[in-house]
């Protein structure tokens, strides 16, 4: 039952990721990209990894994603405004997409030689654990790390803040 939900899932996502890629109108493209996000987080469901699941589906579907289709909207994005593209960023373009190519052959027959991997820990990935190891030993890098962010957060406030005059 989970190989074929994971290859059923995998399908979605080869084809949302190819749509995001071919499709002419960029936020249609972002909307492919959300779905081929979700996708990837079911595959994170079916690995037994919640925490990562929660954060792909809250931080990188509702947040980045959200202002990635708010910022290409206000762009407005025409053929009319498109600046043209020289020959170099074609070639380098085709000289990127050949080394992926060749990057995928490569991996392709790597995991044909390869064991699959066996997880020695069935709950590796549940966040009662992960929350024992951050509130355990590493709870002094996990505060330290909150209150940077915190002071990070109070600058930027005080960046944007207009002084009256």
């Amino acid at each position: 039952m989970g190989t074929s939900v994971f290859y059923f899932v995998a399908t979605f996502s080869v084809i949302f990721s190819l749509m995001v890629i071919f499709s002419k109108n960029p936020v249609h493209s972002v909307l492919y990209l959300i779905l081929t996000f979700f996708t990837f987080t079911v595959h994170y469901i079916l690995l037994n990894a919640q925490f990562l699941a929660v954060v792909n589906f809250i931080v990188y579907m509702g947040a980045i994603m959200v202002l990635f289709l708010f910022v290409l909207m206000l762009l407005n994005l025409n053929k009319d405004n498109e600046p043209l593209k020289s020959n170099m960023v074609k070639i380098v373009g085709v000289i990127a997409g050949c080394c992926l190519v060749v990057t995928l052959v490569g991996s392709l027959k790597a995991t044909a030689i390869s064991d699959p991997v066996v997880l020695k820990n069935p709950n590796l990935g549940l966040l009662k654990n992960l929350g024992k190891e951050l509130f355990g030993p590493f709870m002094l890098p996990f505060e330290l790390s909150s209150i940077l962010l915190l002071t990070a957060m109070v600058g930027a406030v005080l960046l944007t803040k207009k002084e009256k005059a």
